[in-house]
């Protein structure tokens, strides 16, 4: 029974000293990640600090770009409508005078052909 229990106590002293290497290299790995971790998070408060500096200049010359544009489509539309009144405008007019001219041309070949019937 000795050499058994000597062999049970040298595998459990192999398990013990086992499970202890292990776990000091993974608590070893976990402070490791841990440090990371906190390096990573300290980086990133500084990237969200520089692109919030940064973007807000963008975005104010952004929006000033975006009111100039559309200021411009504004005064062009306003263009555009002008125009196209005057361009109504002048058809209305030719279309009165060429009703005109055409009625009185009619009217002059009517008059010839009635005077050349005679």
């Amino acid at each position: 029974m000795e050499i058994s229990q000597i062999a049970l106590n040298q595998g459990l002293t192999f398990l013990v000293w086992t499970t202890g290497i292990v776990l000091l290299v993974v608590g070893g790995f976990l402070i490791k990640l841990l440090i990371d971790l906190s390096v990573l998070a300290k980086n990133l408060s500084e990237t969200s600090t520089i692109v919030n500096t940064e973007l807000k200049p963008t975005l104010n010359e952004l929006n000033q770009t975006l009111s100039s544009i559309n200021e411009i489509v504004k005064s062009t539309d306003k263009n555009v409508g002008d125009f196209k009144s005057a361009v109504s405008n002048f058809a209305e007019k030719t279309k009165i005078i060429s009703g005109t001219l055409f009625g009185g041309l009619i009217k002059g070949f009517t008059t010839a052909y009635n005077i050349f019937k005679k």
